[in-house]
C-alpha cells in the first residue's frame, strides 16, 4: 500500500472509505450522489467530488472497481506520468469536470466507474 504513487493511494483510500461508509450506514449514499440541482440551488458542492468515491455496495463489482482503480491508475502515474504527477492529478480533474458536465443529461448519480473506465482508456491508447 504505502509503495503506490500518491494520486493511487488517496482515490483508493478515499473510495473505500466512502463506500465503506455507506455500506455500514455511517453516511448515506443520498448525501454524496451526484444532483446538479442541489448542486446549484443548495450550494452542496462537496456533491461535485463525492460521488467520484462511491462505487455501490462492497461486493464482487466493488473488488473488481478497486483492482482496475488500483492497477490502471497506478500504471497511468508510474509510467506515462511518472514525475509528473500534477499533470496526472489535472487530467483526472479535466475528466471528472467532463463526467459531471455530461452526467445531468445522462442522469449518472455517481461517476467513479466512469472515471476509473476513463483511466483504463488512457492507459490502453497510450500503451498499443
Amino acid at each position: 500500500y504505502k509503495s503506490m504513487p500518491i494520486i493511487t493511494r488517496t482515490y483508493l483510500t478515499l473510495s473505500f472509505v466512502t463506500t465503506a461508509g455507506c455500506a455500514l450506514e455511517l453516511i448515506s449514499p443520498f448525501s454524496v450522489y451526484f444532483n446538479a440541482r442541489l448542486i446549484v440551488q443548495k450550494f452542496q458542492l462537496w456533491r461535485l467530488v463525492t460521488n467520484f468515491f462511491f462505487f455501490g455496495s462492497l461486493g464482487l463489482d466493488f473488488l473488481f472497481h478497486m483492482f482496475f482503480l488500483a492497477r490502471y491508475c497506478k500504471l497511468l502515474e508510474e509510467g506515462s506520468f511518472r514525475n509528473r504527477t500534477a499533470d496526472f492529478f489535472w487530467m483526472l480533474v479535466f475528466g471528472a469536470g467532463l463526467l459531471s458536465c455530461i452526467a445531468p443529461f445522462v442522469h449518472v448519480q455517481f461517476l467513479g466507474s466512469s472515471l476509473t473506465f476513463m483511466m483504463v482508456y488512457v492507459w490502453g491508447r497510450r500503451n498499443e
